[in-house]
């Protein structure tokens, strides 16, 4: 088998140094028109390509960026992911990933690690106190944010839902339908799209006085609203409001096996319009987030950093509410399991 022609081999047949084959190939400088077609056919003539690695320390750039999101299991973050890494792959770039599996300590370690072999880095939905967030964006530029407003000086490009604006409606929808006794399922703590919600449910209570809702502490995942069922049950509330779909998913599920009817006994809504909410049974209320265009924002966003464009700032999308069949009229009285009250 021949072996792959060098840039020695296509120096010797075009007539110039390596040097001028590389900044041919590279681009790096104007290099005469006629040396450059001589170079480009010696190149076609030896089916040459440059090292992907030896461009990347020619030009001082890998030609990928790195994205720490909280947890992969979450589709919502798959939404943002497939937005991101196509948009990237227009413009010729590759998507470096990493799961800080919601641990604090693990973003801040992965956030510096994958920056180090990458052209600029984008953190989706960090968890990580403001003063650590503030030291990442002087000290690691290019940086890319969603769902997370940047502080300090150092201002970044955000896109971020109005989950603030996105609970409320949901609220709304709810109390329309005379529940005035709710529950709802707090996210994660250090979650600053947890913090909007609880905003949001402060700010519409102080206007309706006549509405309860308890705030529980639960969790990102299935298992957790799963867990939380038993506890709704007891306490009487018509309606839930779950920090995502897939916890409003898990606690679906755990009511139809206590024979709890959604929505005659109990209404419930989720978050993020994740593929799989519309498919449950019954289908999924929920307040619809454009992951997707998250996604495609945050690389526009980069893109501008990388190319040296005009940085954008803030972006904010609104959720959409999607009304189906897991919220109805508030019921009457107490939920009932099969066995009784």
């Amino acid at each position: 088998m021949a072996r792959p022609a060098t840039i020695a081999d296509v120096a010797a047949r075009a007539g110039v140094s390596p040097a001028t084959v590389s900044r041919v190939m590279n681009g790096t400088r104007a290099v005469d028109q006629e040396m450059t077609e001589r170079v480009r056919a010696a190149a076609a003539a030896l089916d040459y390509s440059p090292s992907p690695l030896a461009r990347s320390l020619v030009l001082g750039r890998t030609n990928t960026v790195a994205v720490v999101v909280p947890d992969l299991g979450n589709p919502t973050f798959h939404g943002v992911l497939r937005g991101l890494s196509h948009a990237a792959a227009r413009n010729g770039y590759h998507v470096l990933v990493a799961d800080s599996a919601e641990s604090v300590t693990a973003e801040l370690a992965l956030a510096q690690q994958t920056r180090r072999r990458c052209d600029g880095l984008v953190l989706v939905a960090p968890r990580m106190p403001e003063t650590d967030l503030a030291q990442l964006l002087r000290t690691l530029q290019p940086m890319v944010v969603v769902n997370r407003e940047p502080v300090g000086e150092h201002a970044s490009p955000v896109v971020t839902a109005d989950y603030r604006l996105g609970l409320t409606e949901l609220l709304e929808l709810l109390y329309a339908d005379g529940h005035r006794s709710l529950a709802y399922l707090a996210g994660a703590p250090q979650s600053a799209s947890n913090t909007r919600r609880l905003a949001a449910l402060e700010e519409f209570g102080a206007t309706h006085p006549d509405l309860a809702v308890e705030i529980r502490p639960c969790g990102v995942n299935f298992v957790d609203g799963h867990d939380a069922a038993g506890p709704l049950v007891r306490s009487g509330v018509t309606g839930v409001l779950a920090f995502n779909d897939l916890v409003a998913m898990g606690l679906v599920s755990a009511l139809g096996e206590a024979g709890v009817a959604v929505p005659a006994a109990m209404s419930v809504v989720g978050f993020d319009d994740i593929p799989f909410a519309r498919y449950v049974t019954p289908p999924l209320t929920t307040a619809a987030v454009p992951v997707t265009e998250l996604g495609e924002l945050a690389w526009q966003g980069m893109w501008d950093l990388l190319s040296g464009g005009p940085p954008r700032r803030t972006v904010v999308l609104s959720p959409q509410v999607v009304r189906r069949g897991s919220t109805g009229p508030a019921a009457r009285s107490r939920p009932e399991t099969a066995d009784g009250p």
